[in-house]
């Protein structure tokens, strides 16, 4: 084989986990429109396409089992055409494998087994399946295809036994989960495959959110000649298709553009964009609620929850209080309005006043001040959950990560909510996407971008007189807990030990606040929760000194 044959089309589509018939009609939607539009030679779905990436536990379930089996057949009897290339779960006994499988002419035309299973990150398939053995290589028209999905393609191993078979095309099924520079690592990666073995290689990645995930799609192809061929947009489901490509590096004069890499503002919305998308729509809620402070964090939220769902999808909610500024509540009306979305305004004073009644009798002395802030905070997340129950839309909660880190909410407060979207995004990058968000169309006031954050549950309150400031904050927050970087690292280079070891012990001290956050969504290396697993009951202090005992509960963030 000269090059790649033409045409081969990068299936990036969306599919929901555990809706097996759901995702059987979106498999033969997308091949047949393939084979109509395109005349595709070979179609290529994402792994696991099937069931959904990842589909976790149910894989136990006998049902879910039975499910996935029939589906399978019936998409095997309903497609005659040529050949497609499918992810799913493959059962056998005791045994669980997770396959890529050809489809052609209404039967199974050959079967590959991943080799290489992730049991790292955010990845628990050794907990699920039963590892391949080899490399599976097929002859579709007098090409011969090695079939890999996912980490098959990460290692060396698999590629190179596809190549010891004569392998003269690469063909790897994917589903690789979104983070920051996770696409140039992604292009890095398979760039090698192709360099060691001097074959082509074409990969459909999954697109789409999955509770704490988003996939971003993005899918490649690569010659030994040309590099990158062929890259499909990111957070958006389609039918791609691969240019004609020689060994030479010559492309079809015809063939698509090749989408660019994106800036980590541009890679980071349209992700956070589509997790939100997918969680109201694939969980049916009828929209979400937000609560309105004014502050740069309800601001971006609303932002992306009306990019995602449309403007009747989304309500703010104003919930003033005597510390709220005058600019507080004309920059949250004032986005309401450039973003089109209906406001209801609740003031909380008569309940805080009707709290402070009840809790006459009690003793508050010592702790006075953070009872009347967390008050406010918990007032509010009741009355947002109440129209929750009213109207059948879910509440956004708008902490990022930098708060969630330490310990800066409110448990059952600011933290109430049954979505975060901003909880993996810390504070500087927040700022970020809202500038990015208002190069596309102003809604974010500039007022709100340019004022010092504030929680505004106390007169003069500033974020910096609790915490260090974001810009020195978020370095040592993302070393510590993306890094493990270590205390005697980061002290002096990242700011003075003792600003150092106040967050490492905040850190730690609001574990078990982060135990009861909403579920929000990975965009960095390491978010918490799925991905970074600490006990909440420990004496290990990463700041050597003697165990602390838990952070009083803190003010809201902003």
């Amino acid at each position: 084989m000269r090059g790649l044959p033409w045409p081969i089309v990068l299936a990036q589509i969306n599919p929901r986990v555990g809706d097996i018939d759901g995702n059987v009609t979106s498999i033969l939607d997308a091949a047949r429109a393939a084979q109509a539009g395109r005349q595709a030679w070979l179609t290529v779905f994402p792994e696991l396409v099937l069931s959904g990436y990842p589909p976790r536990d149910l894989l136990f379930h006998p049902d879910f089992r039975s499910q996935v089996e029939a589906g399978l057949s019936r998409l095997v009897a309903a497609w005659a055409g040529p050949p497609i290339v499918v992810g799913h779960p493959h059962y056998d006994r005791s045994r669980i494998y997770n396959a890529a499988s050809v489809i052609a002419g209404g039967r199974v035309v050959a079967r590959a087994f991943k080799q290489c299973l992730p049991n790292y990150g955010v990845f628990d398939e050794k907990r699920y399946f039963t590892p391949g053995t080899q490399t599976v290589v097929w002859d579709h028209d007098g090409t011969r295809i090695a079939l890999l999905v996912c980490e098959d393609l990460w290692e060396p191993g698999p590629a190179a036994g596809g190549r010891a078979q004569g392998a003269e095309l690469l063909v790897g099924i994917s589903a690789s989960p979104f983070c920051i520079g996770k696409a140039v690592e992604r292009e890095r990666v398979f760039a090698a495959r192709v360099r060691e073995t001097g074959i082509p290689l074409v990969c459909t990645n999954l697109v789409g959110g999955q509770d704490e995930l988003v996939f971003d799609g993005a899918s490649l192809a690569l010659t030994p000649g040309a590099g990158v061929v062929a890259r499909a947009p990111a957070c958006v489901a389609g039918l791609w298709p691969v240019p004609v490509v020689d060994r030479a590096g010559a492309i079809r004069p015809d063939s698509p553009d090749l989408e660019a890499v994106p800036e980590v503002a541009e890679s980071v919305y349209p992700a956070l964009r589509l997790a939100v998308a997918d969680y109201v729509h694939k969980n049916g809620f009828g929209g979400v609620l937000i609560g309105l402070s004014g502050g740069i964090d309800s601001s971006l939220t609303a932002a992306i929850a009306v990019d995602a769902l449309g403007a009747h999808a989304v309500r703010g909610v104003l919930m003033p209080s005597r510390h709220t500024s005058a600019l507080s509540r004309t920059a949250a009306l004032a986005e309401a309005r450039s973003l089109g979305i209906p406001t209801v305004e609740l003031p909380i004073e008569p309940v805080l006043a009707a709290f402070r009644k009840a809790l006459g009798p009690a003793d508050l002395t010592a702790h006075r001040s953070v009872v009347e802030e967390n008050l406010q905070a918990r007032i509010r997340g009741v009355l947002l959950m109440a129209l929750s129950n009213a109207e059948g839309r879910i509440v956004l909660a708008t902490g990022n990560k930098s708060e969630l880190a330490t310990g800066y909410a409110t448990l059952y407060g600011d933290m109430a909510g049954g979505f975060a979207p901003l909880a993996d995004v810390p504070k500087t990058l927040v700022f970020d996407l809202a500038r990015y968000r208002n190069r596309i169309s102003p809604v974010i006031p500039e007022a709100v971008l340019e004022r010092e954050p504030t929680a505004e549950l106390r007169e003069g309150q500033r974020d910096r007189d609790t915490l260090p400031p974001y810009e020195v904050l978020d370095p040592i927050l993302s070393a510590f807990v993306e890094a493990d970087c270590p205390f005697v690292e980061m002290a002096g280079s990242l700011g003075s030990a003792g600003t150092v070891r106040d967050v490492l012990r905040r850190v730690a001290a609001s574990e078990y606040k982060r135990r009861q956050a909403a579920l929000g969504v990975k965009i960095t290396s390491r978010a918490f929760g799925i991905e970074r697993r600490y006990p909440v009951t420990s004496g290990f202090d990463a700041a050597s000194g003697a165990g602390e005992r838990k952070a009083e509960d803190r003010e809201s963030g902003a």
